[in-house]
C-alpha cells in the first residue's frame, strides 16, 4: 500500500468512527472499524517526519489545523465550545515534537531525549488531547520501529500496540492492533501526490466534523 492508500484508509475509517460515535452509538462495529484510523495516522506522521524537508513547516501546519479544527470538533461531539477535550491534531503535533526531541538528542543525552518525550505526554494529558499520552506512545513506537523490517516489524508492532492498549486503554481500543496488518502492507511508495491532495486530507478533518454538526442540526 502507498502513502496515499493508507491516508485514504485512515480517512474513511475515521469518518465511519465519528459517524458511529455521534449518530449510531448502538452499533459498536462502526467504532471497531474506526480503531484502524489513529494507528495509521501515527505511522504516517512518523513517515512524514523522515521525509519532510522542513520540520518547522510540518509542525506549524499540524498546529494550525489543530486550532482550526477545534471549533468543529467541539460542536460535532459536544454541541458547544469546551476545553474538556482537544482534537487529534494536537496529539499529532505533540507526538511530532516528541520524536523530534528524541531524534535530535538521543545520541548526546538519552535521558534528556526521553525526558522531553515524557513532557510531551504530560502536555497531551494536561490539555486532554484525543488519545492523550497513549497517542504519543503510539507515535514513539512507530518511530522506534522505523528501522525494523519484515515479519519482525509486524509482530513487534502488533505486540507493542496491544500492550499499550492493555495498560492504558482497553475496551474497543484493543481492536486498533488490526491496523498493523494494513501498515505492514506499506510498500514505500507515495502514490498520487500534489498540493491539492496533501491539503485535501488535512481539510477533510475539520470539514467532516462541521458536516456532522450541521446534520445534527438537521440543516442537511
Amino acid at each position: 500500500m502507498s502513502i496515499f492508500a493508507l491516508k485514504l484508509l485512515a480517512l474513511i475509517t475515521m469518518i465511519i468512527d465519528h459517524v458511529g460515535a455521534v449518530f449510531f452509538p448502538q452499533y459498536p462495529i462502526l467504532r471497531i472499524i474506526g480503531r484502524l484510523a489513529f494507528p495509521i495516522y501515527c505511522f504516517l506522521l512518523v513517515e512524514g517526519y523522515f521525509h519532510t524537508r522542513d520540520i518547522r513547516k510540518y509542525s506549524l501546519r499540524l498546529l494550525i489545523f489543530a486550532l482550526v479544527s477545534e471549533v468543529p470538533f467541539d460542536f460535532a461531539f459536544y454541541g458547544k465550545l469546551t476545553s474538556s477535550h482537544q482534537n487529534i491534531f494536537f496529539t499529532l503535533f505533540l507526538g511530532l515534537m516528541a520524536i523530534h526531541i528524541i531524534h535530535t538528542l538521543y545520541k548526546e543525552n538519552l535521558i534528556m531525549a526521553f525526558a522531553g518525550a515524557i513532557l510531551m505526554m504530560f502536555f497531551a494529558e494536561y490539555i486532554s488531547s484525543d488519545y492523550g499520552s497513549l497517542g504519543i506512545l503510539y507515535i514513539i513506537t512507530f518511530y522506534l520501529l522505523k528501522t525494523v523490517d519484515g515479519m519482525a516489524k509486524l509482530l513487534l508492532m502488533t505486540f507493542l500496540i496491544a500492550v499499550l492498549n492493555f495498560l492504558m486503554s482497553g475496551g474497543l481500543q484493543n481492536y486498533s492492533v488490526l491496523a498493523s496488518v494494513f501498515i505492514f502492507q506499506y510498500d514505500g511508495t507515495e502514490g498520487p501526490k500534489n498540493k491539492f491532495i496533501q491539503y485535501g486530507f488535512y481539510i477533510m478533518y475539520p470539514l467532516h466534523l462541521a458536516i456532522i454538526y450541521l446534520i445534527k442540526l438537521k440543516i442537511f
